[in-house]
């Protein structure tokens, strides 16, 4: 059975590793072009990139599939190549493009798509930050059979996991990633001798997955500890809630509800403590104690380590423009 995969970030990567693991022929692999990044700004491969070269399968990375859309060339090289590498079943994660009708039908089993959610909640971009931010104690993983619809196809495998009270986004997507991998090889195992059974997605519970913004990164401090600090776990490590100290916006990788504060008359953003343990700061209902934080260009630091380059002290602000760090 010849596998067609279209994937681009780590989440996929450990999908199609799983699937040449299995011995399964994957004779071409779609992912997004190079981007550029870091501090140089050089384009990057894609995880999924360099691993489909450490294995010299071939590639094809268009910048659409839409045939009649402004790559319109791009979209006609990459369906002669899919065509030529007779799929008999696509498998997509995470991949970031729209596959059109011609690309849905092209391999003869469909395509199967790879979704971190229990669906048909939170379908769309960021089923994992979401699933955090709102609280949920439980995820999961959904294969689904593609249709032109925004996660709306058939549910082909369903596997529930638990969210953590201190699962972040990164813990939460590697433990996905190994989930999806493993089940989608041995729903690939079974479509050797037979079509998956399918189920319609129920009508009830859908919820979308908005794609996270970049207003959505700056913490309002106003805003009850318990969601703020949900927000920092769902945007750790990447990419990132963060705030302005000092008039530099940082980054807050990990933070705890301070249960021996009660914060009855300090505005949100106000520094209440300072030492080693972090720097606990007011919020509109309860205070948080950030832990880890991050300088702009620099590496993640314990809040210990963080503050040998800030003077910090209690009566100081964090936040907008308005609130620059400086004593209130």
């Amino acid at each position: 059975m010849n596998i067609l995969f279209a994937g681009t970030p780590e989440f996929a990567c450990v999908a199609l590793q799983a699937i040449l693991a299995a011995g399964f022929p994957v004779p071409l692999v779609l992912t997004q072009p190079d981007r550029p990044a870091g501090r140089g700004l050089r384009l990057q491969p894609s995880p999924v990139k360099q691993l489909a070269q450490k294995h010299a399968l071939a590639l094809a990375q268009p910048r659409s599939l839409r045939l009649d859309g402004r790559f319109s060339q791009d979209a006609a090289l990459a369906r002669s190549a899919m065509e030529a590498a007779q799929p008999d079943v696509c498998v997509v994660a995470a991949y970031g493009l729209i596959l059109p009708p011609w690309a849905l039908n092209l391999p003869r089993h469909g395509c199967i798509n790879i979704h971190a959610s229990l669906l048909p909640r939170w379908r769309g971009a960021a089923p994992i930050h979401r699933a955090i931010e709102t609280g949920d104690t439980e995820t999961g993983i959904t294969l689904m059979q593609m249709d032109t619809g925004l996660d709306t196809g058939d549910i082909l495998r369903a596997q529930r996991l638990a969210i953590a009270p201190d699962d972040t986004t990164g813990s939460l997507h590697d433990r996905l990633a190994a989930l999806g991998a493993s089940m989608v090889v041995e729903a690939l195992q079974e479509l050797v001798h037979g079509p998956l059974a399918r189920t319609p997605q129920p009508h009830a519970g859908v919820t979308y997955a908005e794609k996270i913004s970049k207003a959505e990164r700056q913490i309002d401090w106003s805003e009850p500890a318990p969601t703020i600090a949900r927000r920092v776990r769902a945007l750790a490590p990447a990419p990132g809630a963060c705030t302005l100290l000092h008039g530099e916006m940082v980054k807050v990788l990990c933070c705890e509800i301070d249960s021996d504060i009660i914060n009855q008359d300090k505005r949100g953003g106000q520094i209440l403590l300072v030492n080693d343990a972090g720097i606990t700061v007011a919020c509109g209902t309860g205070a948080l104690r950030l832990t880890r934080l991050q300088r702009a260009g620099g590496r993640p630091l314990h809040a210990r380590e963080f503050l040998h380059g800030f003077a910090l002290a209690p009566g100081m602000e964090l936040g907008g423009a308005a609130q620059s760090g400086k004593p209130a």
